[in-house]
């Protein structure tokens, strides 16, 4: 069996990406650090354009790639603000994805060699956030059971994309796996940590990536449509394979890639401290336009 490659193919979609996040504080800051990953990333399957980051109130921002390879941009606020904005504006060229015949899979004994094991040992080891729980993973190998590696992920995508329940608001972003896994619902980072969490305990690496998804694949040319961020999941069997299991299908040229890690806290969308005030109230949007 052949393992997808995602290689460019057909006509580039074009998509112009506005998305604004920050806090609202009940009084105060007096300064605050933070980091932003909000840059999207240039791979095979998309080619980001053009990107910029702004910050209000301004701040003096340095970039770096994190261990993952992820875009950083660091910033400190150091004058008394009660709310703090970060907007990143981006265009991105994103591809079809196609299948290389001549690419083959991995095998299980392949997986289950020393060499493989100690390549992705990060992207094997399962932590809190994405244990999905024993009965999860009993379910799940009964999924999969004689399947090759390559045919998890698509199987696993659709079962649990028709077992869990899409609720915005029934978790939390600190949710574990085995919390959404308990009450069958959650959002996009639920799924994937879920699915994440599984995969690792089947012995193939799964990595969690953050980024986009348009809302409406039909978006005419110069239509502005609202959208939010989105989650998906990786795994290695000879290759990189992108599964969305919240919608139950590949990851296509309608995402858009932003930032890859272990789970969630490698790839916040915007994480710091401050000093000040009490608890600041999040906001986040995101906007997207067809631009060819």
């Amino acid at each position: 069996m052949t393992a997808a490659i995602t290689l460019p193919t057909g006509r580039p979609q074009r998509l112009g990406i506005v998305h604004s996040t920050g806090f609202r504080y009940p009084g105060a800051v007096l300064a605050s650090y933070n980091e932003a990953r909000m840059t999207p990333l240039t791979l095979p399957q998309q080619t980001t354009l053009e990107a910029r980051i702004e910050v209000t109130p301004t701040a003096g921002t340095y970039r770096y790639w994190d261990y993952w390879g992820t875009h950083v941009t660091a910033f400190e606020v150091r004058v008394p603000h009660d709310r703090l904005t970060v907007t990143a504006r981006s265009v991105v060229e994103t591809f079809a994805a196609a299948g290389d015949p001549a690419a083959t899979t991995a095998s299980w004994a392949d997986l289950s060699a020393e060499s493989c094991r100690d390549r992705y040992a990060e992207l094997l080891a399962t932590k809190r956030r994405t244990h999905p729980g024993e009965e999860a993973v009993s379910l799940a190998r009964e999924v999969v059971a004689g399947m090759s590696p390559a045919e998890d992920a698509p199987a696993l995508a659709d079962w649990l994309s028709a077992t869990l329940d899409y609720v915005p608001g029934a978790t939390g972003v600190h949710t574990a796996a085995a919390q959404a896994w308990d009450v069958r619902k959650g959002v996009c980072q639920d799924f994937a940590h879920v699915m994440v969490g599984i995969l690792r305990h089947l012995g193939l690496p799964a990595r969690y990536v953050s980024g986009y998804l348009l809302p409406r694949p039909d978006v005419g040319l110069g239509e502005t449509v609202g959208g939010e961020s989105h989650a998906w999941v990786e795994c290695w069997t000879g290759a990189w394979q992108a599964w969305d299991p919240t919608n139950g299908r590949p990851a296509g040229p309608d995402h858009v890639v932003v930032a890859k890690g272990r789970d969630y806290d490698d790839v916040p969308p915007l994480k710091g401290i401050y000093s000040g005030a009490g608890a600041g109230e999040l906001f986040v949007a995101v906007e997207f336009t067809r631009l060819a």
